[in-house]
């Protein structure tokens, strides 16, 4: 004989865990493999909007399943129940399930759905049968398997989306688009207090102030910051329309993060390890990845036989602290340019590390798919700039740092610089027999543009580069804020693959550095220079914010780097200022 208690365990256990699929991957996501749940009951005709704020969102898809996210949003714990349809009236679904909700993981619920037909659009809700309050209904899919006859697959790829730079009009665009998948590069939330960065003269007026108001250290600090930013009304839309595949960069930790620390933790803010670990905790409650249960979050989404995906860490796991160049600068202000050299070059210095090399060559070498695509944070294209060109724009920024904005007579020296150098550069490629020995070592004496990038790992970039090679590689990019189109090459200049890398959602970009934001013809005729300057860079965008939408195909693979016209206002219109093919 059992009472009460025990029935009403016993029933739970059944509801929450049987027909959910019964097993319990990681400590934020269930999994849902059967389609037991003809108990469960059928959903009420009254059900009201109400009680999940934050909308729904799905991630990482795949040819089998799909992981459903939404938050409960009204404190209390609860049941609630979920299902997933072939129709919007869900009068065809296709699994079902029921989760308890806690404020252990803030209220979310992650579900990761299996089983269910490949090539699939689906639409999947959440409610609450005692308080008939439902979440708003998503869509989502899941991807074609090698069997499946695929035509084409279409990503948007977006990073940088810092909230009190501006409105997340790309979000918007990016859900009124035709891309089956999202595929977000990091930066998805910020961690700087109001007032810091992104701050503008429109944050305030718009709303978008970072909550809480401090920089956050805290699981509660992060999850507070995801909040706002799930409740952005063009992030929801996105959230809601389209499936996202993420990773992170640093922001989502701290500024410029490498595997033990940050430029943007400071000693008096505690230990880095304790704040990394409750930043993964917000991050996989409100992100939630399949390889959830630690910090190796690199993984593969395979397209039938047209594309396989490879989603990479740069930032957590292996990063070695970034080289800076102000570490080989001596009292008079001289550059010690062995000591870097050896530095720059040591065998020794790691950005992903062996373990997640081995995995990602094994899987590349296993994969007959097309296209090779390595989604991941950080500029991949070997952005060697002239080092006299580089050493003014570091006196821009110092300048920018000290006094606000930069010095009328240095933004003249970084103008009259660019000219020289371009006037000296197309001589040199026009083969100008007249050319001094010092004139030539103007324009090829080169330093690396950024060394928070690829360029400041070159030997292990080499490394990667012989795995690459021989395929059909296209490496995407976010973290700069800018848009760039490149070509990579190895050292001894073997072509490996193409990277499009994508601009930011609100984040400033070099043009917010330089403090040239008013007048887009500097940014302009900086792009161009560097163009021209970069040996291996063939197109950048250096002032608009937008997305980068690839359309893959067995033949080809069509880039569109694509900007809306501002961030300030919520009309706004959407161009495609360059595309770009690969055969």
């Amino acid at each position: 004989m059992e009472n009460n208690n025990s029935i009403n365990r016993r029933k739970f256990l059944k509801h929450s865990l049987l027909a959910a699929g019964g097993i319990l991957i990681a400590p934020l996501i269930e999994s849902c493999t059967n389609d037991d749940f003809t108990d469960i009951g059928n959903a009420p005709d009254n059900l009201k909007n109400a009680g999940f704020e934050t909308g729904v969102a799905s991630f990482d898809p795949s040819e089998t399943g799909v992981i459903i996210w939404t938050r409960y949003s009204t404190g209390i714990n609860a049941e609630i129940i979920w299902e997933v349809s072939r129709n919007s009236s869900f009068s065809d679904i296709v699994r079902k399930g029921q989760v308890n909700v806690t404020s252990v993981n803030d209220f979310t619920v992650a579900v990761d759905v299996q089983n269910i037909p490949s090539y699939t659009k689906y639409y999947y809700r959440f409610y609450n049968i005692k308080t008939k309050e439902s979440s708003i209904t998503g869509e989502t899919l899941t991807l074609p398997s090698k069997t499946d006859s695929v035509h084409e697959v279409k990503m948007a790829v977006v990073s940088c989306s810092n909230f009190p730079a501006g409105l997340f009009n790309v979000y918007g665009a990016i859900a009124q688009s035709d891309a089956d998948v999202v595929v977000h590069l990091g930066d998805y939330i910020y961690e700087y207090a109001p007032g810091q960065y992104g701050t503008n003269p429109y944050t305030n007026p718009l709303g978008r102030a970072h909550q809480p108001a401090k920089e956050i250290l805290t699981l509660a600090d992060y999850r507070e910051r995801y909040r706002q930013y799930r409740g952005d009304k063009n992030l929801m839309l996105l959230h809601q329309k389209k499936p996202f595949i993420c990773v992170w960069d640093d922001h989502e930790f701290a500024n410029d993060t490498y595997k033990s620390g940050a430029e943007n933790h400071q000693p008096n803010e505690g230990s880095f390890e304790v704040r990394k670990m409750a930043a993964f905790q917000a991050y996989s409650e409100y992100i939630p990845l399949k390889t959830g249960k630690d910090l190796r979050i690199y993984r593969t989404f395979n397209f039938g036989n047209i594309v396989s995906l490879y989603m990479m860490d740069t930032r957590v796991i292996a990063r070695d602290k970034q080289l800076e160049y102000s570490d080989y600068l001596d009292a008079a202000g001289n550059f010690n340019q062995t000591l870097f050299k050896t530095d720059f070059l040591s065998p020794g210095r790691r950005l992903i590390g062996s373990e997640q090399m081995q995995w990602l060559g094994s899987q590349i070498n296993a994969d007959p798919a097309k296209w090779k695509v390595l989604g991941q944070q950080i500029l991949m294209t070997k952005m060697m700039v002239p080092a006299e060109m580089l050493m003014v724009l570091n006196k821009i920024l110092a300048e920018i740092k000290q006094y606000g904005s930069a010095q009328p007579a240095t933004m003249l020296l970084l103008k009259n610089t660019i000219s020289q150098l371009i006037v000296l550069k197309t001589r040199h490629l026009q083969h100008d027999p007249t050319l001094t020995p010092q004139e030539i070592a103007r324009i090829t004496t080169t330093l690396p543009y950024n060394l928070d990038a690829w360029d400041g790992y070159f030997m292990e970039r080499e490394q990667l580069y012989s795995i690459l090679a021989g395929k059909k590689v296209v490496v995407l990019a976010g973290d700069t804020h800018n848009a760039w189109l490149g070509k990579l090459s190895d050292a001894q200049g073997n072509f490996i693959g193409t990277e499009l890398a994508c601009s930011s959602v609100s984040s400033p970009g070099l043009e917010g550095y330089l403090g040239i934001t008013s007048d887009p013809t500097q940014a302009i005729e900086l792009a161009q220079a560097f163009s021209i300057l970069i040996d291996d860079l063939e197109y950048a965008n250096l002032y608009k914010r937008g997305y980068l939408q690839v359309k893959f195909t067995s033949a080809s693979s069509l880039a569109e780097w694509k900007f809306v016209d501002n961030v300030v206002s919520e009309t706004y219109t959407v161009t495609t200022e360059k595309t770009h093919t690969i055969t």
